[in-house]
């Protein structure tokens, strides 16, 4: 596997970032004979191969570059994307909270643009195993050729399986097997039950969501199986701060929400914490009506049921019927 901290001279191949007239960015790969064109000169890229990391290059305008290999950070944020990404802020919060750790064996679904693969590899190390699971091929293709090019090869600690989650991964990781698996799709609670299967006791569940009915109906299933602690929940912020001499003030413009992180840990066989005794004698804290605020459909196409359908008809005849009151009325008043 490519060693994950990349070092030593520039070589063609590598990936440079480079930092020029005004802060404007540019992230090149190294070719032989390639060049850089900008409205500033040109900059071939034999003046970067073997300078140091950090150097600093000039174009044929005379315009300075600042050279540096791109953190994985900022090749997330450049790389092509075939769906959205788990921005770093929450990448981050996801290696701590779900305690991703050298070794591990983590189920990750869906893969997306291969962002959150990046760095789950990253923290399993060469000893660890990632199975990433995504529903659609063109993704699957996005996000593998994206790790190869920050990684330079197809790392054999990733196995990648295009389908359906709550199907493969059964067939894919014995009962008991996996440490951690990380759920970023519209309906985690459709997979729960598999991935319960999957967890060894002690094994932590986390889910990526984005709405605030996508954490309420995922907490309220967690809960309702009994096979995991109790969920908890956070959301991530980050503000940066402008430091020049005196001058410190917060940064007019902070990445505020991108999504809700819930986890839980896999209680052994048989196994009911206290809390959960004490939960079940009491009522439901949510109704029949809730329910529906959390179906996938409440995003989307919603199928009514009859019930429903027949309470509005009966608000339509309701409201039919006060209308021809009303208009009787005024027709009253309009003879008199």
């Amino acid at each position: 596997m490519t060693d994950l901290r990349p070092s030593g001279p520039f070589r063609l191949g590598d990936r440079v970032q480079l930092t020029g007239p005004k802060g404007r960015l540019h992230t090149i790969t190294l070719r032989d004979g390639g060049e850089l064109h900008t409205h500033h000169g040109v900059l071939k890229h034999e003046f970067i191969v073997g300078q140091p990391d950090g150097s600093v290059v000039v174009n044929s305008g005379g315009h300075e570059y600042l050279a540096l290999r791109p953190l994985l950070r900022d090749f997330v944020m450049s790389m092509p994307r075939g769906a959205a990404i788990v921005y770093p802020k929450d990448a981050a919060q996801i290696l701590a909270a779900a305690d991703i750790f050298p070794g591990a064996t983590v189920v990750e679904a869906g893969v997306g643009s291969g962002a959150l693969s990046l760095w789950l590899l990253r923290a399993i190390g060469q000893a660890g195993k990632l199975l990433s699971f995504e529903r659609r091929d063109e993704f699957a293709d996005v996000a593998q050729a994206n790790v190869e090019t920050f990684l330079g090869e197809r790392p054999d600690t990733w196995e990648v399986v295009v389908g359906d989650l709550a199907e493969q991964l059964p067939v894919a990781a014995g009962s008991g097997t996996v440490d951690r698996v990380v759920l970023d799709m519209l309906a985690p609670w459709e997979c729960i039950d598999v991935v319960a299967e999957a967890l060894t006791p002690g094994g932590v569940v986390l889910c990526y969501i984005a709405t605030a009915t996508q954490l309420s109906r995922v907490a309220e299933y967690i809960r309702a199986t009994g096979l995991f602690t109790d969920p908890e929940a956070t959301e991530t912020m980050i503000r940066g701060w402008h430091v020049e001499g005196l001058a410190v003030r917060p940064d007019h413009r902070m990445v505020a929400h991108t999504g809700f992180l819930i986890t839980a840990r896999r209680l052994a066989p048989g196994a009911m914490p206290p809390d959960v005794r004490k939960r079940a004698l009491k009522k439901p804290s949510y109704s029949d009506v809730d329910v529906e605020a959390w179906t996938p459909g409440a995003v989307g196409d919603r199928e009514i049921t009859d019930k429903n359908l027949r309470k509005r008809v009966r608000d339509a005849q309701k409201a039919a019927d006060g209308a021809r009151l009303a208009a009787g009325d005024r027709g009253d008043e309009t003879v008199d």
